[in-house]
């Protein structure tokens, strides 16, 4: 059960080993890809937050078998019996409306069943988030779509699937996964052009060619999908949250604490350590584990001539956007300015309101870009009121109410209770001072 808010006592030095969960965003996916087959397919590390257990409850609904195993965070998912006609019932369509995961349901229907129904997604508010390229991407397939306006629900044929070229004009992750999924047994062959390639996409395809999909070209923005008639089952395990990650190597530096980050498959994480090293963070990698020692001061680096740095995020492998906000609250405690483009969604900045509250110095140039005058430790921020707009900035703002000085009410928990799994019990493992009420 999740509690409204967390009241945090910030100013304590945390010390100790945590590992991230499994992953979220592959998690979302591989669960959607579950209703391919009618064969049984093993997942591992699924985390346990919100918006996967609620994806979880929706598969069910639909008819999917789902078996618990001992191991935590692993299930049997079993799509023998689905039932289409409860894809249009109000129950359905309620819960679709909550989660945007349940977009990628979309893919797996038409593949398997040639057809799907689909409520306009929900999820954070963090600016448009446009569906077109699932859409578009879905039609150069041979399916045909309807978009109800009164109800907002898309209706979606696709009785003769065929394989094509497709280029697609953003790299959405998502919009690849429902593609790809669509067109693993679509007639022929389809290219994927300017596809998404963020390692749980890699995670997702791999999956796929487990199952029996004849996928190439994983890991790079050029896919090949040839079509096969049925596919199987499978075991699947999610990698660690590499937001997770970053979040925690931020957690320690902002803190001064020293935290080792444990089994964080240091080769899936592109240049995430490389950015926050930008930040003045120190790392030391060995094996699979990270090491943030404790740090009385960081500089933000600059250009080679000079000039101030700026950290933007991008599809994969430039940083990611989920980690903007954490780069953001870490600089304000640095020795430096930098620069922060949310290039990639349009509301995403306008939490700083809520640390400009707190002593940080920022000035929120448009819905984009915001410049972060680092204070280097001479003004501590202070504790104070606040709501959670959104999963990254529940987190960001929690790890700013970790470092303040007094206590920080953080209302709205439940947003970040979507993405990171107990996260107040994992952190008062460490030392921090959380509770919920």
């Amino acid at each position: 059960m999740s509690l409204g808010a967390f009241e945090i006592e910030g100013g304590y030095e945390l010390c100790g080993e945590i590992q991230p969960q499994g992953a979220k965003n592959e998690a979302l996916q591989v669960i959607c890809a579950c209703l391919l087959t009618s064969e049984p397919v093993s997942i591992h590390n699924l985390p346990n937050i919100k918006d996967v257990n609620y994806l979880i409850d929706l598969v069910a609904y639909l008819g999917v078998k789902v078996t618990p195993q001992s191991e935590e965070g692993s299930y049997v998912f079993e799509a023998k019996n689905i039932d289409l006609e409860k894809l249009q019932t109000s129950t359905f369509l309620e819960k679709a409306r909550s989660i945007r995961g349940s977009l990628t349901f979309l893919g797996p229907l038409l593949a398997r069943f040639h057809k799907a129904y689909i409520p306009k997604p929900g999820g954070d508010k963090i600016g448009r988030r446009r569906i077109d390229t699932h859409l578009l991407g879905f039609e150069k397939l041979g399916v045909n779509f309807h978009y109800n306006a009164a109800n907002q629900i898309f209706t979606l044929d696709a009785s003769s699937l065929k394989g094509s070229y497709i280029l697609l004009e953003e790299a959405s992750v998502t919009g690849t996964a429902n593609i790809i999924m669509a067109a693993t047994m679509a007639k022929g062959t389809t290219t994927i052009y300017n596809a998404a390639c963020e390692p749980y996409l890699q995670q997702l395809c791999n999956m796929l060619n487990r199952m029996g999909a004849k996928i190439s070209g994983i890991g790079s923005n050029l896919l090949t999908i040839k079509g096969v008639k049925q596919l199987g089952g499978t075991t699947h395990n999610c990698l660690p949250d590499m937001i997770e990650v970053g979040s925690f190597i931020g957690l320690a530096a902002l803190t001064q604490s020293q935290i080792t980050i444990k089994n964080t498959a240091v080769q899936h994480l592109g240049i995430i350590p490389d950015t926050f090293r930008k930040l003045g963070i120190e790392l030391e990698i060995k094996g699979d584990d990270i090491t943030i020692p404790k740090q009385a001061s960081y500089e933000i680096q600059r250009y080679i001539d000079g000039s101030i740095l700026t950290i933007a995020d991008g599809t994969w492998p430039r940083f990611t956007p989920d980690l903007l906000s954490v780069a953001l609250v870490v600089a304000t405690q640095a020795n430096g300015s930098v620069l922060i483009h949310q290039r990639m969604f349009e509301s995403r900045l306008f939490f700083v309101d809520k640390l400009i509250d707190m002593g940080a110095q920022i000035i929120l140039c448009d819905p984009h870009r915001a410049v972060v005058i680092g204070l280097n430790r001479q003004q501590a921020l202070r504790g104070i009121s606040m709501s959670s707009p959104d999963i990254r900035a529940g987190v960001a703002l929690l790890m700013a109410a970790l470092s303040a000085e007094g206590t920080s009410l953080i209302s709205n928990a439940h947003q970040i209770d979507r993405g990171y799994q107990d996260i107040d019990q994992r952190l008062i493992k460490l030392g921090a001072r959380i509770k919920r009420v």
